[in-house]
This record gives structure tokens, sequence and C-alpha cells, in this order.
């Protein structure tokens, strides 16, 4: 009898221990998510390894901004924040086969510059990006994303 106390001890102890921390990642992501404009979203941290330093992540818009949170966190903070007038929109490009393997499927990264010349890579989805860079170039007048319209040259 003392056996079956002491196992369900132990199972109560690891349904705490697993079970907390993953209902509150659920919990976190909801909460994160209650306004719309959550998506998918993996971060390249600043490294020195070709193809290294992909952490998975989510990203929302919140006015002006637009904030990244890692996936396996406890903070309700966003770890990144990237205002949208001081963020460029820069280079395009499909992963890497070694950085495939760090991403979820069918990623597209792009490199979101500001203008103090430092520069972040980001990984998401073809409609995530469409929808990024709507975001920026919706910046009111003077701000957001800078485009050169090139007039054709007449024949």
């Amino acid at each position: 009898m003392l056996w079956l106390e002491v196992g369900e001890v132990v199972a109560l102890v690891a349904v705490l221990v697993i079970g907390l921390p993953v209902c509150w990642l659920i919990l976190r992501r909801r909460w994160l998510g209650r306004s719309g404009g959550l998506f998918d979203c993996s971060l390249r941290l600043h490294t020195t390894t070709p193809s290294a330093g992909w952490v998975l992540g989510v990203a929302r818009y919140r006015g002006d901004r637009l904030e990244w949170f890692r996936t396996f966190s406890a903070s309700l903070r966003p770890r990144m924040a990237f205002e949208r007038s001081e963020t460029r929109a820069g280079r395009q490009r499909l992963p890497d086969p070694v950085e495939a393997l760090a991403l979820l499927e069918d990623q597209r990264i792009i490199r979101l510059d500001a203008p103090d010349g430092q520069g972040w890579e980001l990984s998401m989805s073809d409609q995530a990006l469409l929808g990024l860079l709507s975001w920026l170039e919706a910046a009111p007048p003077g701000q957001g994303h800078q485009r050169t319209w090139h007039s054709p040259t007449p024949d």
C-alpha cells in the first residue's frame, strides 16, 4: 500500500514538472496572439558560424513595432523589437540545406536593416513575408520602407 502512495506522489510531481511548463507555453502563445497578427518567425542570432544561430520564435505586430518572442521562453516581453520607422527590408533568400534543418518547412529568409547598420535575419512563411513587407510599406509618409521608383526610359 505504501508503494501506491509513493507512486501517486511521483506521478503528481511528474505531471507538475512536465505539465505546468507545457500549459504555460500554450497559454502564453494564446495570450500573445489575442489581438491577432501572431506568426511563426525564427530569428538568427549573431554568430560567426555560417548557417547557425537560428532560434524558433513568434512575432506580432503591435502598433509601429514588430515584436519577436522566443518560442520556448516564459517571458511575456519581446526579446527583440523592430520599429517600423527604423527598419528597412533587405535581401531575401531561401535557406541553405543546413539552415533548412533548423527552420520550419517552406520558409524564406529576409534581412532587416537598421539605420545604424545593424541587421537581423528572420525566417518566415511566404504569407508572413508578404505581410511584413506590406506592413513596412504601409508606414506613414516619410517613415518606413523607402522605395525608389524608376520611370521607364523613353525609346
